[in-house]
């Protein structure tokens, strides 16, 4: 196994590198009649593509999708769907004085452990760039859990080093989240982030923290008892993207500082779901298993490994070196981070409610 394909019955396979020809990914399993066009995907896509704002890299490309694939008559007819964005922005020469340099924090040395040769031109394969084909993919699994099953995924950047927002959950809205280019729905504590990374920016340096993500309307039942948990697949989900170090759902760590009695989420009776849970430091899994309630998790993203100071490392040869970076990079990736981690997730609830309806079929068919 390549180990570039997520997702049993909604899977994605993607493609491309930072500076090769094009990114894309295809979608399989989606179901048909579902109407799908490119403008469906576009505004995910502009909300995760460099140059956005200023606390963003400054590499300019459009990201624009094209649809190759799967729909016809504006709706996906059950193919498989081809989904490609060509790079255009591509300046390979800022690298050039890497080709022979392994950075530290990057893959450079890994993957030239694992294949014997590595892509020097912007990380290759290993570049955040692959990511435009999960967003591009999960805008099509957002639009199904949208339009099909009213599951609504959001999330924001929670904490940027050591700044932490406080946002109350159930009033969470898209609206909130994109009011600001960090997207932090804390309008008070926005501005000390944006400020705290344009200095790190002006440093040469960078910075990490954590984005929350929340799941609305999930049903219960999704998810397989041992080593499919829906939990455990988030959790691989969230771990496969770029510069992501840490994962935990609901109470997370926090919740090995509580007793049993503090930490367990009570029963009660409820008028339309007849069962739900009072509280939810589970967050909304129980067993690998989705109560119902709403899904919450939070992920750490560590400082982008691309600085402009001056660090000690190694030539391939063995050789020490001194480096100071150059190239277009972000001073925080944790902005254009959020519509990935909605994508993953989408992707994820996708593939389970598929793996429900699968199992729900009537015997003999």
């Amino acid at each position: 196994m390549s180990g570039n394909t997520f997702g049993k019955l909604f899977s994605i396979t993607t493609c491309g590198e930072s500076h090769g020809g094009a990114v894309g990914v295809i979608v399989d399993g989606c179901p048909p009649a579902l109407e799908l066009s490119e403008q469906d995907i576009q505004p995910d896509l502009d909300r995760r593509k460099p140059g956005q704002s200023s606390i963003t890299t400054p590499r300019s490309e459009q990201d624009t999708i094209k649809i190759l694939s799967g729909v016809f008559d504006g709706k996906t007819t059950g193919t498989p769907i081809l989904l490609l964005a060509f790079n255009k922005d591509v300046k390979s020469e800022d690298y050039h004085h890497l080709k022979d340099v392994f950075r530290p924090s990057h893959a450079d040395f890994t993957y030239r452990a694992k294949y014997g040769l590595r892509d020097w031109r912007g990380s290759g394969r290993a570049s955040a760039r692959e990511t435009l084909a999960r967003v591009a993919a999960g805008a099509i699994a957002k639009k199904l859990l949208r339009e099909k099953h009213s599951v609504e995924i959001l999330s924001f950047v929670e904490q940027v080093s050591n700044l932490r927002a406080d946002v109350e959950l159930s009033s969470l809205s898209l609206d909130a989240i994109e009011s600001n280019i960090v997207r932090c729905p804390d309008h008070a504590m926005a501005p000390k982030m944006i400020k705290l990374i344009e200095e790190v920016r002006d440093e040469g340096d960078s910075v990490g923290g954590v984005i929350c993500g929340l799941i609305r309307n999930v049903p219960a039942g999704l998810g397989e008892p041992v080593f499919d948990k829906i939990s455990a697949d988030l959790g691989k989900a969230m771990l496969s993207i770029n510069a992501v170090k840490g994962f935990e759902i609901g109470s997370g760590f926090a919740g090995t500082l509580l007793k049993g009695s503090e930490h367990n989420d009570p029963f009660i009776p409820d008028g339309q779901r007849k069962i739900r849970t009072s509280s939810n430091r589970a967050g909304g899994v129980l067993g690998g298993i989705t109560t119902g309630e709403d899904i919450v998790f939070r992920v750490a993203f560590k400082p982008v490994a691309t600085i402009g100071k001056e660090q000690s490392t190694v030539s391939a040869e063995g050789t020490p070196v001194k480096l100071k970076a150059s190239g277009r990079h972000d001073p925080c990736v944790l902005p254009r981070a959020v519509p990935i981690v909605d994508a993953m997730s989408a992707l994820v609830v996708t593939d389970h409610l598929l793996r429900a309806a699968a199992r729900d079929l009537p015997r003999g068919i």
